[in-house]
């Protein structure tokens, strides 16, 4: 217990460093394996390939779950076509692509050359998720990605299955079919579990609000296990029905949502760390140059020539298809994948788990940090950009409202708004402003500031127009809508869960000053909407 407590003490310091040096926290996590494992400073010897991937496997689960509960439906909507193409016909082609050159160029047999190439076509969700989220990209971009990674693991564990069985590998025919049967089988059984586990949890009322978050994460893995027994694809059952559960307005959301991040964060820690023990570092070295060989190909050749086919028949700047290219992040996932040929007794599995591994390490030690300076000169990326607002909802069920807990970060255009240019729906005010560690009761006058936190009250009905307009501004500043930021065409940006009849863009519409918010009143002349009013046409 002494010794699990500080790795991960450790682990938790090594955030720190992650986000000041910009490398993806896997590649420190799994140096603190290494580092206790053999050769390190323990010499702990761990060689239970069959553990690691049951531990594996269900540190997935959770690191899915997590994302999934962590995906707005309005960012992913659009970015979903291309997610999907990406996860069926870019696999095919990173397959094909990097066993060739693994046979080719570094003389494997061609079942190790597939699997390695299977293993590796995978994009890591850890490692997108925690690398994307720093990144100022644009939501169409993040949104690929992240639902790339979230879909592709199921065809990708499917092939590494097959190609790992003993007996000659069945046609591709059959290969496909099975895909995309399993994946059929999984997306239903998510998207019906994910439907129904909201369904009871906003109808059921729990005794404690400590009890939902353990429901919402037992009926994520719940979608896993009932995917798996039911021959689909459990992975992609999972993610699906914590996105379902992530959209939908449960009760203490606030709290649900960080208990399933500290679980994340424990499931990668301990899922990486357990790789680093597994990994022999004295026989790495033996196969350095095969793995940065393979990984040349599957970088500059195969992820991009996958990017490129799968993306021909959307309308995408060659600026976006280029940074796509690079931001196929590898990380646990293809580690994890690596140990079915070794629990198979697959000839020469250890070869293959040691190349994966020195791939995984070597290109995310390359692909992370660059990552951002790829985009900025891809002129993807602007550092000046308006940051989103921190938003945090308490629903008051006994009084039918929501308390919404706003921060406003640095470069927020919501900087030197007054609070009635907010421009709040009836049944939303701002009810007070924390300041330099002091709170008071605004008034309509009020200068909001860079850093300011405020609490604003909200009625049930214009809860969700509320915290559009919020955003809008933050946004936008005091004029979003009239100049066309914040309404319905940047859905990704502005309205978050489902914004009712009030979006942001009608109640932006209306010019008096005075409608919708003050720090104590709301007067009967607005004309925003609320789910119940219709905007009223004004000259401008």
């Amino acid at each position: 217990m002494l010794i699990c407590s500080l790795v991960l003490l450790i682990a938790v310091a090594a955030v720190r460093i992650s986000s000041r040096s910009g490398l993806p926290s896997l590649l420190l996590y799994l140096g603190i394996g290494i580092a206790i494992g053999q050769d390190g400073i323990f010499n702990v010897k761990f060689n239970d390939a069959e553990l690691t991937q049951v531990i594996g496997y269900a540190a997935l689960v959770v690191i899915l779950a997590e994302g999934g509960l962590g995906t707005k439906w309005k960012e992913i909507k659009p970015a979903l076509p291309a997610a999907v193409v990406l996860s069926l016909v870019g696999v095919a082609v990173s397959v094909g692509v990097t066993a060739a050159g693994a046979h080719y160029l570094v003389g494997l047999e061609w079942r190790q050359a597939l699997i390695i190439g299977a293993v590796v076509s995978s994009t890591d969700a850890a490692a997108v998720f925690s690398v994307l989220r720093k990144v100022p990209l644009p939501s169409r971009i993040t949104g690929v990605l992240e639902a790339e990674s979230g879909f592709n693991d199921a065809p990708v564990v499917i092939l590494v299955v097959a190609f790992s069985t003993p007996g000659p590998v069945d046609s591709w025919y059959l290969l496909v079919g099975k895909i995309a049967l399993e994946l059929a089988i999984g997306a239903s059984i998510g998207l019906a579990v994910g439907w129904l586990g909201s369904y009871g949890l906003r109808h059921v009322a729990l005794p404690a609000s400590g009890l939902y978050p353990i429901a919402v994460m037992a009926i994520a893995v719940s979608a896993y296990a009932a995917g798996a027994m039911a021959h689909g694809s459990g992975f992609l059952a999972v993610y699906l029905a914590s996105m379902v559960l992530g959209n939908a307005k449960l009760p203490h959301w606030p709290a649900t949502r960080g208990f399933a991040d500290g679980l994340g964060w424990i499931a990668q820690i301990g899922m990486f760390v357990l790789l680093g023990l597994l990994v022999t570092p004295h026989n790495l070295a033996a196969d350095f140059w095969p793995a940065v060989i393979i990984g040349l190909v599957l970088t500059m050749v195969a992820r991009p020539l996958e990017v490129l086919l799968s993306l021909l028949p959307f309308r995408m700047p060659w600026q976006e298809k280029a940074l796509m290219s690079w931001a196929g992040l590898r990380g646990a996932v293809p580690i994890i994948l690596a140990t079915i040929p070794m629990v198979s007794g697959v000839d020469g599995s250890e070869k293959v788990f040691n190349i994966v591994f020195i791939l995984v390490v070597v290109y995310t030690l390359i692909q992370g940090p660059t990552l951002p300076w790829l985009a900025r000169k891809l002129q993807l990326s602007d550092s000046d950009e308006a940051a989103d607002l921190g938003v945090e909802s308490a629903p008051l069920e006994r009084l039918r409202g929501h308390l919404l807990s706003v921060a406003i970060p640095p470069k927020s255009r919501m900087h030197g708004v007054e609070v009635h240019e907010l421009r709040l729906p009836p049944g939303a005010a701002v009810t007070l402003v924390v300041r330099d560690g002091k709170s008071f009761v605004p008034g309509p006058t009020t200068v909001l500031r860079q850093g300011d936190e405020l609490l604003v009250v909200a009625t049930d009905p214009v809860r969700d127009a509320a915290e559009a307009r919020l955003r809008a501004v933050g946004q936008g500043g005091k004029l979003a809508g009239w100049l066309g930021t914040g309404g319905t065409q940047e859905p990704a940006r502005t309205a978050v869960k489902k914004p009712g009849k009030g979006s942001a863009r009608s109640t932006a519409k209306s010019p008096n000053k005075n409608s919708g918010n003050g720090a104590t009143k709301n007067t009967g002349q607005d004309t925003g909407t609320g789910t119940d009013a219709k905007p009223r046409r004004t000259a401008h």
